[in-house]
């Protein structure tokens, strides 16, 4: 038998949102802290622009950010999902994936802080890096990173284990590498990289155009080896 409390859902608040250089979904890494470089900036909602929230926070170097798969809510769920790092055709269970195709769309990113700056008109504003979100990702929770209790060296990673070195040789040529301001480079090359491809698309013919931080990447692949072919502005 069950109570009319225990039928009752639940709605949680945005507190904030996250701005980052990925307007769309494809490319963004596939996991957080898989490229150092990639930064983002957290935004409080003005409800939550009070300073004494965060205080304390400064003195860790990392924390955890509970947000929304935006673009993934639906009203149903399936009990398995396709992980695109299997090639898109083997099914897992839902709860042993970290797909954004779930009951409830929440994602968990753990994220460096690499500051925090008080702004006249958006109040605190949290700097970090290695994110793997799309620009303005509604967040619902902040918490710190406690490396004593958080961090597990002896782990087992399952069916993702074999995986996790995956990388590609990335070919950019200065020509279409000028394009990109410098201080935005090394965070697109190592995303890169991490080939941005859902595993079951493998034609080298067909030209790939990502979108990151106003310009359309566009590559190939071949083997191993990733070849930007052109960078337009947009």
């Amino acid at each position: 038998m069950t109570t009319n409390k225990e039928n009752q859902s639940t709605s949680m608040k945005i507190i904030a949102r996250i701005r980052t250089n990925f307007p769309t979904k494809f490319g963004i890494p596939r996991q957080s802290g898989l490229v150092d470089a990639l930064k983002g900036m957290v935004v409080f909602e003005p409800e939550y622009r009070n300073p004494d929230a965060l205080r304390g926070l400064e003195g860790f170097s990392h924390i955890w950010l509970i947000w929304e798969f935006s673009e993934a809510v639906r009203d149903t769920w399936s009990p398995t999902v396709r992980p695109p790092r299997l090639g898109g055709n083997t099914r897992m269970g839902v709860f042993a994936t970290r797909s954004p195709f779930r009951p409830n769309a929440l994602g968990l990113s753990s994220v460096k802080l690499d500051g925090i700056k008080l702004h006249p008109d958006l109040g605190p504003v949290l700097r970090v890096s290695g994110v793997d979100m799309l620009d303005n990702t509604p967040i619902y929770d902040i918490k710190p990173y406690l490396p004593y209790t958080d961090s597990h060296p002896e782990a087992i990673g399952g069916f993702a284990e074999p995986i996790k070195d995956y990388k590609l040789e990335v070919e950019f040529p200065e020509q279409w590498l000028s394009f990109i301001p410098e201080e935005r480079r090394e965070a697109l090359l190592g995303l890169l990289a991490h080939d941005p491809r859902p595993s079951y698309q493998n034609d080298p013919k067909r030209i790939y155009g990502l979108e990151f931080a106003g310009f359309d990447i566009r590559f190939t692949v071949r083997d191993t080896v990733l070849s930007v072919c052109m960078v337009v502005p947009i």
